[in-house]
């Protein structure tokens, strides 16, 4: 069975990962180290973002370097679009009505 994007990121630590490596590539020492996990709890984390097309290996000699799938995260952020719209909206009409009770009360 093919997990998807947001089961991949609904777990914290694959979310810390993601974190990680957006800002530079990794390799899995290095990711681990900043867990206090095992070295292969990791590399399992790894494997479902990678079947998941979140994060993509990069061979460097014999080193194997992880970096972030940005399509894979506007996927992402094109779904949370559509909330982040709502939100939006719902805040301008809150601002609306905080401003019509702050002039009432003038």
């Amino acid at each position: 069975m093919r997990r998807d994007i947001f089961q991949a990121i609904a777990d914290p630590t694959r979310r810390a990962i993601i974190a990680l490596i957006a800002l530079q590539a990794m390799t899995p020492n290095a990711i681990a180290e900043n867990f206090n996990t095992t070295r292969q709890a990791v590399s399992k984390h790894l494997r479902i973002l990678i079947e998941c097309d979140l994060v993509k290996q990069e061979y460097q000699g014999r080193e194997i370097y992880y970096t972030l799938e940005i399509e894979k995260m506007k996927e992402i952020d094109k779904w949370l679009d559509q909330y982040r719209k709502i939100w939006e909206s719902r805040f301008s009409q809150l601002d609306n009505v905080l401003l019509t009770l702050k002039k009432q009360k003038k």
